[in-house]
């Protein structure tokens, strides 16, 4: 089974932001072609899933996204710069700062 992992800080985020907006109640990953690394990563909130999500809790994805990064890890970052959700894909040959 594919599968992806959650650090505590993108859990805690996460529950953090669907408890304080009951129109989000799915947080989604997908992936598009076109960064510069050939991939995109996209994080946004859903009110439902679809026939073609694989759910991780209050996490969904969809089967092709989940190809992609599978192995991956999620996590959350504050930085100096600003806070993100960051995908740690051991599978990437190389990343990018505009995504």
């Amino acid at each position: 089974m594919k599968k992806i992992e959650f650090t505590n800080r993108a859990l805690e985020q996460i529950k953090k932001i669907i408890n304080n907006d009951q129109t989000k109640k799915f947080f989604r990953i997908s992936v598009k072609g076109g960064g510069c690394s050939g991939f995109k990563y996209n994080f946004s909130f859903d009110d439902k899933t679809n026939n073609e999500d694989i759910i991780f809790g209050k996490a969904v994805i969809d089967k092709i996204s989940l190809d992609i990064i599978s192995g991956s890890i999620i996590d959350f970052k504050k930085e100096m710069i600003g806070e993100s959700f960051v995908i740690n894909n051991p599978k990437a040959s190389a990343s990018c700062g505009c995504g």
